[in-house]
This record gives structure tokens, sequence and C-alpha cells, in this order.
């Protein structure tokens, strides 16, 4: 089969190369991976695991090899799966319990957005619990997961303010359910009961003097590899507040990941969730987009499609 593997090349950092086919385990499918998106995360990966590695982690596409104890789903089946690594290749092989079968009208390119963004968006959301009529802050809201927390959160009853780093990133997100948008964290009004932080630095900082006595400041990335300047003395205005890391793979046990990713497909099929998809090309133009990633000129997710 073929794949999309590191080649520690500056100017081509992956490449379309024929590997071997992956080896089913007992309880992991075969899929023919069909989409498949990219995470800023793995921008860095891309670097640090050597040549020849094959990353991904958010794969679509359709079941053509069951796994023999029966998990997951049938041969096939058009499935969204999340994986460890080695997503990015023709064939992938799977674990039953992190897919979910797609309904007709969820295509595979939606799809694929969904395994590390959508499941980072839907479980950051519940740690703020019931959030109907509470105020949410999202930062980096333009961004994969930001995009689906803003909808996920107002979808829930809550009032959104969405963050951006800047005015032109802010299109599109009031028709996703965000009650105003600002740009810098440092222009928020009022305090929060929820924020989604994934700034880091400044950003994180300037949220601990946001929050609502008793409530969250989810974490979730540190865009801007800096460390923050927390004190006692942030939480004087909110006293009981906490901060509460997120990690997507053990956020919540593995027999999770199928329900948590039929939600939301559920969510795109029935007009909840409207995935946001900043570029979709061929494995091919790999380098250009990643770049383009990279440098914040996508908005949404970056999505590739397998083959030429």
């Amino acid at each position: 089969m073929k794949a999309l593997v590191t080649t520690l090349d500056p100017a081509a950092p992956m490449a379309v190369r024929d590997v071997a086919d992956p080896v089913p385990t007992p309880h992991r499918a075969l899929v023919a991976v069909k989409a498949f998106a990219l995470n800023r995360g793995e921008l860095h990966s891309i670097v640090r695991n050597g040549v020849g590695w094959i990353p991904g982690q958010d794969i679509a596409g359709v079941v053509v090899q069951a796994a023999a104890d029966g998990s997951g789903a049938p041969v096939g089946s058009r499935v969204v799966a999340l994986t460890d690594e080695r997503g990015w290749a023709e064939l992938a092989a799977v674990e039953g319990h992190r897919m979910a079968v797609l309904p007709d009208n969820v295509s595979f390119a939606q799809a694929c957005t969904l395994p590390v963004a959508g499941l980072t968006a839907l479980r950051c959301v519940r740690l703020g619990g019931a959030i109907v009529g509470r105020r949410v802050l999202i930062t980096g809201a333009a961004g994969g997961v930001g995009t689906l927390a803003v909808q996920i959160a107002a979808h829930s009853g809550a009032h959104v303010t969405a963050v951006v780093g800047h005015a032109s990133r802010a299109t599109g997100l009031a028709a996703l359910g965000a009650s105003e948008v600002v740009e810098g964290i440092e222009n928020a009004p009022g305090r929060y009961w929820l924020i989604l932080e994934s700034g880091g630095g400044a950003s994180l900082s300037t949220a601990l003097k946001l929050i609502e006595p008793r409530g969250t400041v989810a974490v979730y990335g540190n865009s801007a590899a800096t460390e923050s300047a927390i004190g006692f003395g942030d939480f004087r205005g909110a006293q009981n507040a906490r901060i509460q890391s997120f990690f997507y793979f053990t956020s919540e046990p593995e027999d999770k990941f199928a329900p948590d990713l039929a939600l939301l497909v559920s969510m795109i099929a029935n007009g909840h969730l409207q995935p946001s998809i900043g570029s979709e090309r061929s494995w091919a133009d790999f380098t250009e987009v990643a770049e383009a990633l990279r440098s914040r000129r996508i908005a949404g997710k970056a999505v590739f499609r397998t083959g030429a």
C-alpha cells in the first residue's frame, strides 16, 4: 500500500511511499482510508519521530476486514476512527472500540475532522457541567477544536464568547453560535463559568482573571509554547475555581470513544454540528497545506484525500 511517511527533509517533510500493509490483530479491523485530517500537534510529531514513520490519528473510510473479536463495525461500513498513529495510509488497522459508523448524509471529509478536535471540544465543554445560561469563553475559536466547541457549547444553551487572534479569523463564528467575538482574550468582557484555553502563556494567565468563582479553566493546548505566570492571588476574584488539564486519549475510558464519536457524527447528521473545513486537498499537496496550517492561513480543519 501507499502511505505518507516522514522524510526529515525540511523542504518536503512527508512523502507518499510504498510500505507494507498493516496486520490486523483480533481486536482491530482494517479500514480503507478515504480521508484524514491534520492536527497542529502532528506538525511537531513529524520532526520528532525519525525517517519512515507514518503519522495519523483522524481517519474516515470503509471497513474492508472486520475485527475478529466482533468489535467495531462489519465489512462495508463507512466509519470514522481515532488511531494512535499510522492513519495517513491507504489502509489502517483500527481498534474496534475507537470507531463509529457514519450516517449516509455525513461525508468522509466531515467525519475525519472529529476524532481529535471533536472529542476535545465535546469533552472540554462537558467539564463545565450544566452550562445552560452560563457564560463560556473559547480561545482559538477559529481553529479545528474552537469551531466545534463554539457550536457544542451554544447548542447546550451557553452564552458563548469566541476569542480569535485576528479580526480576519472571526468570519462565520456568529453563524456557528457565538454570541460575541473578540480579538484577543484581554478584550473579553466580564467573567465566565467555563473557559476553554489553548493559547498558553499570557492567554492562560489572563483566563485566570476572567473565570468565575468555582468555574473551570480547561487547558488543552499551548500554541504560544511559552510559560504562564500563575499565582494564588490570581484566584482572589475567582475563589475555588480550578484549572483542569485535558489530554484526549486519557480523558475518558477507552470504551467511551465509540459512543462519543457516534454522538458527534449524529450531531452532523441532524444539523447541530457543522465542521469547519478550511482546506480539502489530495495528500500529494501535504507540504503546501501543512505550511499554511502552521502559519495560521487556514481557519478550521485541514483535510486530505488519499490517492491522487
